[in-house]
């Protein structure tokens, strides 16, 4: 008789790990995923930076840049990105913080200005969907290859 309460107390014991396993596993699936994409410079780093520095003394300290962008001929500026997104289960993700380093140069090379721009300072760009429209686009297949011998 005392083989049963054993029994008893193992199945307890292991329904009790099972639904503990599952709760772990469901508290897991709710916890936000944090991913961080591209390089923004320490703060020390960032201390360092002075006008008139050369490209050279730019890329030493901070690192080859996220992107270039050319203004015109002459002037052009680098840009350091860094971007953090939250994911929860199967939710999109959805973006919490975004820095951008923007240093411009002057004709010469040098650094003219630099500033840190957050995600706060962003902009929605309205992006137009209208399609050009191409020439065959609205005559059908036959149409089109017999529309040449008019």
């Amino acid at each position: 008789m005392s083989a049963c309460p054993e029994k008893m107390r193992k199945r307890r014991i292991g329904r009790r790990g099972v639904l503990g396993l599952l709760a772990a596993a469901a508290l897991t699936a709710c916890t936000p995923t944090v991913l961080h994409h591209g390089y923004l410079p320490r703060k020390g780093d960032l201390e360092q930076l002075r006008e008139g520095m050369t490209k050279a003394e730019v890329e030493a300290l901070l690192g080859s840049p996220s992107t270039t962008a050319t203004i015109d001929t002459v002037n052009d500026s680098y840009y350091y990105i860094s971007s953090t997104t939250k994911q929860t289960a199967f939710l999109r993700p959805r973006e919490v913080d975004r820095r951008v380093l923007a240093i411009r140069f002057d004709g010469d090379g040098r650094v003219k200005s630099f500033a840190v721009y957050g995600l706060e300072d962003g902009q929605v760009v309205n992006i137009s969907d209208r399609k050009t429209p191409a020439a065959g686009k609205e005559l059908g297949i036959l149409a089109s290859l017999f529309s040449r011998y008019k």
